[in-house]
């Protein structure tokens, strides 16, 4: 029911851990890891990368035991703790419980068509970090790191209307 397999790609010449504050961790529920075609509470597997406006890498596949769609809220736990540090989880379906759970750990669950592709979501994620964040992403970074001294500098790149 829990965690079946993990692969944790290592590279000791970057720093995913903070170094920049406009990065991101994005997870998708993916059995090919190219498209989202998986509900989150009954998905097999996870690719999570590393996003930031000037490049992108795969940090981790997770792999998970076939689980029915039954209602038992108990087996989003070990998706959840799995997916500890992402900001973001794309999927192509959630449902309510698990937004709040979600949520409740600082990750942002995002709804997506059956089939999109995880590298357009990936271009346009670096399109948006590139041009500044705006709106849930720049939230999402800044919520993140409330102590970081740019905190401002997203705050004023998402704009101001009156």
């Amino acid at each position: 029911m829990g965690l079946e397999r993990r692969l944790r790609i290592m590279n000791m010449n970057q720093d995913a851990n903070g170094a920049n504050p406009l990065q991101i961790r994005v997870a998708f529920a993916s059995s090919d890891m190219k498209r989202i075609d998986q509900h989150f509470g009954a998905a097999e597997a996870f690719v999570v990368y590393h996003i930031d406006a000037q490049d992108h890498r795969i940090l981790e596949v997770i792999q998970f035991a076939r689980l029915e769609m039954d209602g038992n809220e108990d087996k989003l736990a070990a998706k959840i703790a799995a997916l500890a540090g992402c900001d973001l989880v794309y999927c192509e379906a959630v449902g309510a419980s698990a937004v709040s759970q979600l949520r409740a750990q600082g990750i942002q669950p995002i709804k997506v068509a059956p089939g999109s592709s995880v590298s357009r979501i990936i271009r346009d994620l670096r399109g948006e970090l590139q041009d500044g964040p705006t709106g849930w992403l720049a939230r999402a970074i800044a919520n993140r790191t409330p102590g970081c001294d740019r905190r401002f500098d997203l705050m004023e790149a998402e704009g101001w209307s009156e």
